[in-house]
């Protein structure tokens, strides 16, 4: 009998085989052109051309290899919805339907492949209990992340001091914006540092949030951590319904918690909630 892989095997594995040449392309043939150009065995306009060729090569290779690890982990992982939701996160496939989801290279087998392994999307993923977690787990803002806020607002203080110091027309625009920038940020990070009130506490009855009080499992529905937007702008949020047409959203970007670790909470207390009431 074939053993499953995990989600994050799979997901460790799609980065290893399909981001890792992709990147090596379009960092090192410009790289190489480069390094040509300034032994004048090329013309300097060879370097557009060494990075041009590289996006292609290196989309080319993206094109290629993503659908050899869509069939490979689809095949091989039993959570398909939850690896699909990750791989999208993780930004090794796109959400169907999007432009850059058709260019990827399929053969007639592949396709014939990939719409076998459709069928297991019509199953529910399985999960089990997280034996490891408390009966209680409370949330609340990371203080290294607001630490590290922090110490870069002021870092930009300083910046605009430096600039207001130059003593030119220019920098006391500059340093002035800086500065203004810096203090509001560092009030706001400071705020969030100093915060000790849980943000999301989850136990085995139900869930409470900084902006709802306390819900039941029974009172929740959809529960779920998803991910808004795309690159640096991108947010994590828990999001459930409760009370049938409530809709609760709350960012967890901030928090000592990690989007996968909260997945893996909500889990464990939805099961652990199951089982009691069995």
């Amino acid at each position: 009998m074939r053993q499953e892989i995990s989600v994050n095997k799979a997901i460790i594995r799609g980065h290893l085989i399909v981001n890792t040449p992709v990147f090596i392309c379009i960092i090192g043939i410009p790289a190489i052109s480069l390094y040509l150009s300034n032994q004048n065995l090329i013309p300097k306009w060879g370097i557009g051309i060494g990075f041009i060729l590289g996006f292609v090569i290196a989309w080319s290779v993206w094109s290629f290899m993503i659908t050899k690890w869509r069939i490979w982990a689809f095949k091989n992982v039993r959570n398909v919805h939850e690896l699909k939701k990750r791989a999208i996160q993780e930004k090794l496939i796109w959400n169907d339907g999007n432009i850059f989801e058709k260019t990827e290279i399929r053969t007639l087998e592949d396709k014939k492949e990939l719409k076998k392994l459709e069928k297991k999307f019509d199953k529910e993923d399985v999960y089990r209990e997280d034996y490891s977690l408390p009966p209680r787990t409370i949330i609340k803002y990371s203080k290294s992340l607001g630490l590290f806020e922090l110490i870069i607002s002021i870092l930009i203080i300083g910046f605009g001091i430096y600039f207001i110091t130059k003593g030119t027309n220019k920098s006391y625009i500059l340093g002035g914006i800086m500065g203004l920038i810096g203090i509001y940020s560092s009030i706001k990070e400071l705020r969030k540092f100093l915060n000790n009130k849980p943000q999301i506490i989850i136990d085995n009855k139900g869930i409470e949030t900084i902006t709802t009080e306390f819900k039941n499992w029974s009172n929740i529905e959809d529960e779920q951590v998803i991910q808004e937007g795309y690159g640096k702008s991108a947010k994590s949020y828990l999001t459930y319904w409760y009370d049938e047409e409530i809709f609760e959203k709350v960012e967890i970007d901030q928090l000592n918690i990690t989007q996968q670790q909260l997945e893996n909470i909500i889990r464990t207390y939805r099961i652990r909630n199951n089982k009691n009431y069995r």
